[in-house]
């Protein structure tokens, strides 16, 4: 975790997004990189229209991006975190760009870094864009890790593993042992009637413990939606950081149906670290 892209959209939860990059940079020493976010031009208006709503909406774009900069350097600067170190060592930081990335520009860039943060999604106006995280879990290849409405002041102590046995949580907690390995415990947490065919959560465990990482295999018999059920036990065991695998179900299916992917992207109160 030593690479972390924060795209910077002036949302309702931008501090609690710096704020969860900043606990991570602390934990690794790692390098912040933040880069203004915002949707392509194209993606929201015609292609005639007039010229000069054209010339105003680009320099709206160009004040969103400043704005993100001047928030990302405040941030940082309160936080004592200074530009690139010449060795690496310690948490660094730099801006990068002068214009909003699109969702997609953003997720093309997040394949360099080791995770992106970004705000969990919401559905009311000024929430972070459901379209920002699905672009960064399907066009990167790499972890996201979505930061709740208010970010504790640490995570990481006890992390719990939403293992259903399937291929999206298995590359998640692959991606995840960095922070694994800096747990005090870690609970492999395995709903039963929400699960697909596959290893069980005490063989994850194994595989886990020989890695040195402190773990433990639960199992949960189910009862409300999966949702619900993950989220329920992972606050009573305690977890302050939850792992999971994105859409194991179709996205299609989830968008109708609803699914323990958009549950958790509506309702987690911890981090969540997520992989596709």
């Amino acid at each position: 975790m030593k690479n972390i892209l924060v795209p910077i959209e002036m949302h309702s939860t931008v501090d609690s997004v710096l704020q969860t990059a900043l606990v991570l940079a602390r934990k690794f020493g790692s390098y912040i990189e933040g880069t203004p976010l915002g949707p392509d031009l194209p993606d929201l208006v015609a292609f005639d229209m007039p010229v000069s709503w054209t010339i105003n909406d680009q320099n709206s774009w160009k004040e969103l991006a400043e704005e993100a900069h001047r928030k990302f350097d405040t941030t940082m600067s309160a936080a004592g975190i200074g530009g690139k170190s010449p060795d690496g060592s310690g948490p660094s930081q730099a801006w990068s760009g002068d214009h909003s990335l699109g969702d997609s520009q953003v997720a093309s860039l997040a394949r360099v870094f080791d995770i992106t943060v970004l705000g969990r999604p919401g559905s009311e106006r000024g929430d972070p864009r459901m379209a920002t995280a699905e672009a960064a879990l399907f066009e990167s290849g790499r972890p996201i890790m979505l930061a709740p409405p208010k970010t504790p002041a640490s995570f990481g102590d006890t992390i719990v593993i939403s293992w259903n046995q399937s291929t999206e949580t298995a590359r998640a907690t692959a991606f995840a042992m960095p922070l694994l390995k800096k747990a005090k415990k870690v609970i492999v947490l395995t709903v039963e009637n929400f699960v697909v065919d596959g290893p069980t959560g005490a063989q994850l465990a194994e595989m886990l413990a020989r890695h040195g990482v402190a773990v433990e295999a639960v199992s949960h018999p189910g009862g409300k939606s999966s949702g619900e059920d993950i989220l329920d036990q992972t606050e009573k065991l305690g977890g302050d950081l939850l792992i999971k695998g994105a859409y194991t179900q179709s996205r299609l299916r989830q968008m109708i149906f609803g699914g323990a992917t958009a549950h958790i992207l509506a309702k987690a109160k911890m981090p969540v670290f997520m992989a596709n």
